[in-house]
């Protein structure tokens, strides 16, 4: 049995599951899940999330209780959560992949099978990571806007068959219609205005489902990478678009990668900010990197 918080034998878990991840995803692991922590010597409890504000609230009562919370959802679920634990004294996550994209645990180590991932809520290191904060509003992955949130709003709402290729689905779609925006980023006072794609805020690597959008950012280094997409013709897009998938877009000439702890964003009409697969804010921003805001159970 591993350490928990304060050291103690880590034994009560409360398994918050979102019913609607990944299309059903996370309820139909539930069963085998609760198992595998069950034979693991965990004690589970169960609670199924409404909404996000809802998850929050079960974290910190969770706390409360002695348990550790233990997220059975996708990545937005996981930032929700982190921003309701980040001011709980002793609060400790467990993260188990049950969305479309987790593209934390992925970039983490976790494994991205549910069941398999228990063995990270048994023996796990608890283990400061940052998140991001949009307006005072908490994400754990990567904040981003422009051709990003036409792709994000049409992804969300498309068919949960469509699984992980959801998010390609979105952009190509949100592809058709777009037309170049004019964006003014500052970053720790460094100032760019560019006519574009996209901004990124990335407290972390990836994004839907496996885009290394910022392949060289990290969980735990106190800093934002800004990824800034410049214009380029739609046939260009779609030969770069692939790239993303291995992180070397970057090494294009349209793309710009900045670094810092506060980012100021605003651009020449609305677009809402998506962070973790979910509408978090709307333009202008401040966006900001809150290190070692939290602590994650990570692979030891």
């Amino acid at each position: 049995m591993s350490a928990g918080q304060n050291g103690a034998p880590m034994r009560r878990v409360a398994l918050l599951v979102n019913p609607s991840a990944g299309g059903g995803r996370a309820l139909r692991a539930l069963p085998k899940v609760q198992g595998r922590l069950g034979a693991l010597g965990l004690e589970v409890r169960v609670e199924r999330t409404r909404d996000l504000e809802h998850a929050g609230t079960l974290a910190r009562e969770a706390v409360g209780r002695g348990e550790t919370p233990v997220t059975l959802s996708g990545d937005g679920l996981i930032g929700a959560v982190a921003g309701a634990l980040r001011y709980v004294p002793d609060a400790v996550l467990g993260v188990l992949p049950g969305g479309r994209g987790n593209d934390f645990a992925r970039v983490t180590g976790i494994p991205l099978d549910p069941e398999a991932a228990c063995e990270v809520i048994a023996t796990g290191v608890p283990s400061a990571v940052d998140v991001g904060e949009v307006d005072g509003r908490t994400f754990i992955g990567i904040a981003s806007l422009g051709f990003d949130s036409d792709a994000n709003r049409i992804a969300n709402a498309a068919p949960a068959r469509l699984g992980q290729l959801v998010y390609l689905y979105g952009a190509l779609r949100a592809l058709a219609a777009w037309r170049p925006a004019a964006f003014e980023v500052e970053v720790d006072g460094e100032r760019r205005a560019f006519s574009g794609w996209s901004v990124a805020a990335a407290n972390s690597k990836a994004y839907g489902g496996g885009m290394f959008l910022a392949p060289d950012a990290r969980l735990d280094d106190g800093a934002l990478d800004v990824v800034l997409s410049r214009r380029t013709g739609k046939v260009e897009f779609l030969r770069t678009l692939p790239r993303v998938f291995k992180g070397t877009h970057v090494r294009s000439a349209s793309v710009e990668v900045l670094r810092g702890a506060e980012v100021r964003i605003a651009a020449d009409r609305p677009f809402t900010v998506y962070a973790d697969g979910d509408p978090i804010a709307e333009l202008p921003v401040v966006v900001r990197a809150v290190p070692g805001a939290l602590k994650v159970l990570l692979p030891a």
